[in-house]
């Protein structure tokens, strides 16, 4: 039986994955069904991508109670702690957090998958790595083996993320980004689209470029 999902975002990366759902559901996948979104800076009734704005943020409570399932998308490189905390403060259950893996998405058995996560088409994420609760992994990506992989993580289109690896929470990985095995990166970290990374980074840290160097701290 299908279940309902509303999707806590807007344009971008919550009408991306709104679309990927409609897509499984095409290919005869139909474990959810998008429903729109909870959105607070679009008037409800309206759409976003053709999808419908059921509702704000503080509205989530109203939706639990009827069933629905939830998917967080807000993402910021400065103010992820607090994007996180906006998500925290509406006190969904981890019960209700939608995990949604793409048909078209390769995932090896040994993998272990929290609430929330989002696997889009045409990633690779090879054994033994463990990924936290709400995590976004975009289309093309590429994570090795034996990876930890904190909450809250953003990996953008075609990031190429090595093994062993420890990575932090509200970590994002820029557009066709890179990261060398056995390293760590601290929580609310950035590594800038094309970055190639080769040290750790630490928390708080934005680092750009090939080779990446530290660029500045995160607000």
């Amino acid at each position: 039986m299908s279940k309902k999902v509303l999707i806590i975002g807007g344009q971008g990366n919550g009408s991306i994955i709104a679309h990927a759902i409609l897509h499984s559901n095409n290919l005869g996948i139909k474990k959810w069904i998008c429903e729109g979104f909870l959105n607070d800076h679009v008037d409800v009734g309206n759409k976003i991508d053709g999808f419908l704005v059921q509702g704000k943020l503080e509205d989530a409570s109203k939706y639990i109670r009827k069933g629905y399932y939830f998917i967080n998308t807000i993402l910021r490189i400065d103010g992820q702690k607090e994007r996180i905390k906006l998500f925290e403060n509406l006190e969904i259950p981890e019960d209700r957090m939608a995990t949604f893996i793409h048909p078209m998405a390769y995932v090896s058995p040994g993998v272990k998958i929290s609430k929330g996560v989002v696997i889009m088409p045409q990633v690779s994420i090879s054994s033994g790595t463990s990924i936290g609760k709400n995590t976004l992994i975009l289309d093309g990506a590429t994570v090795g083996h034996d990876d930890f992989i904190g909450d809250f993580c953003h990996f953008s289109y075609q990031a190429c993320i090595g093994s062993y690896l420890k990575i932090g929470n509200g970590v994002h990985i820029g557009l066709n980004a890179t990261v060398r095995e056995h390293l760590a990166i601290g929580n609310y970290s950035t590594l800038g689209m094309g970055g190639v990374l080769t040290k750790n980074i630490g928390e708080s840290e934005i680092w750009i470029g090939n080779p990446a160097k530290f660029l500045r701290k995160a607000i």
